[in-house]
Parts: structure tokens; sequence; C-alpha cells
């Protein structure tokens, strides 16, 4: 029986602190928790604290000395990296480089060109290390059963003919996020950190890429950062086009993606059954039936599974290279942000049609 592999979680935010823990906890045989890390002593011994009720060996680290300490154990073969979007690429290439396995939180970047240099430099430390550390990105949206379900049924509805992402969030003063100061201080603001996972869901379900956008973007809410509103047409690659339209903060606050096809439709909308947040997909077929599905949230959990299973492999195949799961990959990361980057710049260019890079 092989040892489970040991990982530290680098971070001591909302995030750490409301699904981190708890999802780790539901999957705690499948791992050790070996350190938390934050920048600052109080930061750190909070966030262990908490983690102490499932995890009672947990480490307490912070500041530079306790990331040197992680970067130097040997017996910590995974890093979770869960820190302000503006330091998140630094810090996993410095893991890295250190030939940890990194699991970064979405955004995969801040921009195109800070995805395209950390692709280089990545590429850099594969090269020059045996069993090449994995990169991955946590976007939880490719692994959530409805989003994985809905996927199943898209040869059901026949040629594409439309596409529409409709997205009312609830970024206002109730909600824990909207204090966040390093998203108030990021290039797209609460549009890219928080369109990544409606972009990410959007490429899973049509199954091919967007090719280009053309948008235009609003700042109304003078609460918020700008833009908070943004409408765009997107080209996909098979020919089709569709819509993506996004409000940070609306008072109904509603969530959907719908493929309209010559043989059906499907729509997956959020919602809540029995106390239970996820999506209804629906169904409409040929016959004018309706079939629903609930789903509640469980992609946290599924994309942690994964990469734990990942380091797991590639520790047992040291030295050759284990092939990881594509949907946690940086590519697929970086893909997001570039379709959201380019409608952010056409949004600039008053609707310009913007072509997306391609990664």
């Amino acid at each position: 029986m092989e040892k489970p592999p040991q990982i530290a979680v680098l971070g001591g935010g909302i995030f750490v602190r409301t699904q981190y823990i708890p999802r780790l906890a539901e999957i705690s045989d499948l791992f050790v928790l070996k350190a938390i890390w934050s920048r600052s002593q109080e930061s750190a011994n909070s966030t262990v604290e908490l983690a102490r009720k499932v995890f009672p060996y947990v480490e307490c680290k912070w500041g530079e000395e306790g990331l040197e300490e992680i970067i130097n154990d040997s017996s910590i073969t995974g890093v979770a990296v869960v820190l302000a979007g503006q330091f998140q690429v630094e810090m996993s290439l410095r893991l890295l480089k250190a030939g940890k396995h990194v699991l970064q939180e979405k955004p995969a970047a801040s921009s195109i060109s800070e995805a395209e240099t950390a692709l280089s430099h990545y590429n850099s430390i594969c090269a020059s290390i045996p069993g090449q550390p994995i990169w991955a990105v946590a976007e939880n949206y490719r692994f959530e059963p409805s989003l994985v379900e809905c996927k199943k049924l898209m040869d059901e509805i026949g040629d594409m003919m439309s596409v529409q992402v409709i997205v009312e969030g609830s970024m206002n003063s109730s909600n824990p996020y909207f204090s966040s100061s390093w998203r108030r201080n990021f290039t797209g603001g609460f549009i890219l950190d928080m369109g990544v996972h409606f972009i990410a869901g959007l490429r899973m379900l049509v199954g091919c890429e967007i090719v280009s956008v053309s948008a235009i973007t609003s700042h109304v809410d003078t609460m918020l950062p700008p833009p908070d509103n943004i409408s765009s047409i997107f080209q996909l690659e098979n020919g089709c086009s569709g819509v993506f339209v996004m409000v940070v903060s609306a008072r109904a606050p509603k969530i959907l993606w719908r493929v309209v096809g010559l043989k059906g439709t499907l729509q997956l909308e959020r919602g809540n059954k029995d106390g239970s947040h996820g999506y209804l997909v629906s169904f409409y077929g040929a016959d004018g039936q309706c079939k629903t599905s609930f789903y509640p949230f469980s992609g946290v959990t599924e994309e942690l599974k994964a990469f734990i299973h990942d380091i797991s492999q590639a520790t047992l195949k040291k030295g050759s290279n284990h092939e990881a799961e594509t949907r946690l990959s940086f590519v697929e990361g970086a893909q997001d942000v570039a379709v959201l980057d380019a409608m952010l710049e056409s949004g600039m260019r008053q609707g310009a049609i913007v072509q997306v890079k391609k990664f």
C-alpha cells in the first residue's frame, strides 16, 4: 500500500476557510495535510486552528521563513496556492522550480501576457526537472456534475444554432468577497475573477474554442471596480455564434447557459433543491418534452480528488511523465482568461472585433 501524498496549503483567506478546509475534510483519507501557510502569523494561526478540528497534526507556517520550510520539505509533494490573484503565478513558478506539484486557484493569470510568460517559464522548468512537476489550475466548473452530465447530452441537440450565457451575479456588500482588496485592484476586476467560471462552462459545453469576440463594457455601480457590466457576441470555431452577458451585481441573481440545436435545446441554470445549491439541467427534445435533473455543487471536492490522484500517480512513476487530468491543466485555465481578456479589450475599443489568443 502506497503512502498517501503529503500536501501543503498556501493561503488563509475566505476560500481556504470556507471551501478548501471543509472539502479537504471530505476526502481526508486520500492525503496528509502537512502544513498551512499564510503571510502573517495571525492569519496562519487562525486558519490552522480551524483546520485542526479535522487535521490535528497540521503544522502552522508563516512569512518567508515558513515558506522556505515548505519549499525545502521533501516530504511535501503537492501544494495548493490559494492567494491573491496578483501573486499566484509568481508563487506557483517558485514552487514548481523546487519540484513541487502545484494546484493554483483560478484565474490562471491576470492577463494573456502573464499567462504566456508563465507558460514559457514552466516549459523551461519541465525541461530541466525529471518527472515534470504538474501545474494544475483549480477551475471547479470543469468538474461540476451538472456540466459533466450536460456535456454528455450535447450530441442529442444536433447542430448548434445559438448559445447564450447569462450571468447576473450577487457581488454586493453582503457577499464575503465584496470587500476583497485584491479583486478590486486586479486587471478586469470581478469580471475576470468571476467570469472565468462561466467561460470554462461555456467552452466545456460547446466542445470547441471561441475564435473572436465583440463586446461593450460599462461601469454603473460605483461601489464596484470597473467594468461591472459586459455584453459580448462571440464566434465559435464551428461557425455558431452566441452571446455572453455578465452583470457583476444584480438584485435578482441568475446564472444560465442555453444551447439551441436543430434537434433540441439544453439549458443549465443555477438554483437549489432541498437546501442544496447546484444546477438544474433541462433537456428539451424534438418531441417537445422537457426532462430535468438537479445536481448539487461538488466541483471543488472533485477537482481536489483529481489533483491528489495525479500527484499520487506522478510520485509512483517518478522519473517518467504521468498524464495529468487535462481539465486541470494550466493551458485550459489560460484559455478561459484569453476569452475574457479579448472581451475586455474589445470593450475598451468600443466593440471592435478581437481575435482570441489560442494557447
